[in-house]
């Protein structure tokens, strides 16, 4: 301040009468300050100070409203901001500071756990995570890990799972942003980390555990303690559960109303189980059909009686299906009629099968196909449109149509279709439509502007 005023006087000199400073005032290049002030007048020196202390009072009630501005409104701020820059702010001051370990900015969060060799992502910084552990374990509800490939990541991950005994967790994610790293920690490792959140929350809603060691004993603690709560439950790709470990949490958890998980697991006594009169509604229910090893794994199939249980006990249920087989492995599905309604096959699909699709599947609202033989598919899309009233958007991939087959199809449909996404590559032109005709005709029947996806050229 001292040195402000000083290059303020210096810059802005008196312009009244002085004398100049003799040597002996003058230290080291200096003025003597005080020989100088000695020549205002007092009204000169008084309004100096009124117009300095004017400008002194204004500048600090500044700074001191951002210091005393209520937690309320310095908490919705803080909730805008990322981590890193809630942490920035909270070095501002002391209420800023105690605004940042209010336990409603810490009932929500993502911890990072990346590896600097091997991944570009971001990372929680460890200090920050025993910090947290420490001040805000009882304050976390809605939890995730975001894991790159490593292992050192999932292991890291379990390590913090172990240390929340005093939790009262809500939602917990385990998320592998690339390849399931948690495959790869010892399972009772995994377990026993697993077990201590289901054991001390004892209010969990929401549990995404895919692609992990979870087992039939930790789906058994977290039944017996959160039986009540239950509403979510997403655990695809995990071999060390059985078809008996899924039922029973289909038979405690009577609150459940969503539901993942992959085909082995699926069975008629888990549908039946969805479906008594104590079970609430199922609202979702998603189902992976994968196949690692062609012509090695054999689907069981369902009966029609343990579909029709569950649509009579939740009519409004949505049945999410992905198809990632071989041709040669689809002969279970769809040889009855079947309530699904929405299909995504990531690899080749017979014409046969989606034949069968259109004679037994009257619930579809959506249809994904990646790729298709060399034969067009017009006889199976004209069915499609006349048997599955409800279907509001399609997609073709790497799939044969013609134009005049694509244009009944489109007519059928009418306007209720929302999405028709077809590559234009897929279009044949022919005789009745060329692929001028088929954009304007197209969005005449859709009421919208519709053009092709066109293929990227990267």
């Amino acid at each position: 301040m001292a040195l402000h005023l000083l290059g303020h006087a210096q810059a802005r000199p008196y312009s009244g009468k002085t004398k100049d400073p003799k040597p002996s005032e003058m230290k080291r290049g200096r003025v003597n300050i005080a020989s100088k002030c000695q020549s205002f007048s007092p009204t000169q020196s008084r309004a100096k100070r009124q117009r300095t202390g004017q400008g002194v009072s204004a500048s600090q009630s500044h700074v001191h409203d951002w210091g005393n501005l209520p937690h309320h409104i310095v908490l919705h701020i803080f909730q805008y901001l990322s981590l890193v820059d809630r942490a920035r702010a909270s070095s501002v001051c002391r209420c800023w500071n105690d605004v940042f370990h209010i336990p409603e900015l810490w009932r929500r969060f993502e911890f990072e756990l990346n590896q600097p060799a091997t991944s570009y992502l971001r990372s929680t910084h460890p200090d920050l995570i025993q910090q947290i552990i420490k001040r805000h374990a009882q304050h976390l509800q809605y939890v995730s890990f975001k894991v790159d490939s490593c292992t050192e990541s999932a292991e890291a991950a379990c390590n913090i799972l172990s240390q929340l005994v005093n939790c009262t967790i809500k939602t917990l994610g385990l998320i592998s942003t690339a390849r399931p790293s948690f495959m790869n920690v010892s399972q009772s490792h995994f377990v026993s980390a697993l077990t201590v959140v289901f054991v001390n929350s004892k209010s969990l809603s929401s549990i995404k555990i895919d692609d992990t060691p979870v087992d039939d004993p930790s789906l058994k603690v977290l039944v017996a303690n959160n039986s009540d709560t239950l509403k979510l439950l997403k655990m695809s790709s995990c071999p060390h559960v059985s078809p008996a470990g899924i039922l029973c949490v289909a038979d405690q958890c009577h609150g459940l109303r969503e539901l993942a998980l992959n085909y082995h697991l699926l069975s008629d006594e888990l549908l039946l189980a969805l479906s008594t009169e104590k079970h609430v509604h199922l609202e979702h229910l998603r189902i992976d059909v994968v196949s690692e090893n062609p012509g090695q794994t054999q689907f069981h199939s369902i009966k029609k009686s343990s579909w029709d249980a569950l649509i009579r006990h939740s009519p409004q249920v949505n049945i999410v299906m992905y198809f990632f087989l071989y041709e040669e492995e689809f002969e279970p599905f769809f040889c009855e009629e079947t309530p699904v309604t929405h299909l995504y096959f990531g690899r080749a699909v017979s014409k046969d099968m989606l034949g069968r699709i259109g004679l037994n599947c009257p619930r579809l609202v959506e249809l994904v196909v990646c790729a298709n033989g060399l034969e067009p598919l017009d006889e199976e899309l004209i069915r499609i449109a006349e048997r599955c009233k409800s279907l509001t958007a399609i997609g073709l991939g790497e799939c044969e149509v013609t134009c005049s087959g694509f244009m009944e199809f489109v007519k059928m449909c009418g306007g209720r279709l929302s999405q028709l996404s077809i590559m234009e590559e897929v279009l044949i032109p022919d005789n009745s439509y060329s692929m001028e005709q088929i954009h304007s005709e197209v969005s005449k029947h859709l009421g919208r502007i519709w053009f092709p996806d066109m293929m990227p050229t990267w």
